[in-house]
């Protein structure tokens, strides 16, 4: 477990205030409001920590660079929403049933994953 530097704090709080998905460039702005020095580099050595500690799991869109969320979150089967005019990703809660149904003869599912595009209340606005 890492020590917590004022740095750190400020990346969890970033998550915590967003409570949703966060790339690196988001956490960068979103953690600055606590730690204006604070600059991308170390948002990265950060992150891999968080990770490295399962504080963080990182959120594969794809075509895209990762995004990160809580491990809290990702403890719990769900999937994404990305807004495609601001880039936000959300969380969706629940799942869609008899996705089985969908396969080949003979093919057996093992996992899925679900990302919805569209356009977020903000941009719908």
């Amino acid at each position: 477990m890492q020590r917590q530097t004022t740095q750190r704090v400020a990346i969890e709080n970033a998550f915590t205030a967003a409570g949703r998905p966060l790339g690196p460039q988001e956490i960068l702005e979103a953690a600055r409001d606590e730690v204006p020095s604070l600059n991308l580099a170390t948002v990265y050595r950060t992150l891999k920590r968080m990770v490295d500690d399962r504080i963080l799991h990182p959120v594969e869109l794809p075509g895209e660079s990762p995004r990160y969320e809580l491990q809290e979150a990702a403890d719990k089967h769900h999937h994404h929403f990305r807004c495609r005019k601001c880039d936000a990703v959300f969380d969706l809660n629940g799942c869609v049933n008899g996705l089985s149904k969908l396969l080949p003869a003979g093919f057996q599912m093992s996992g899925h994953d679900i990302v919805i595009y569209g356009d977020c209340r903000a941009c719908n606005a």
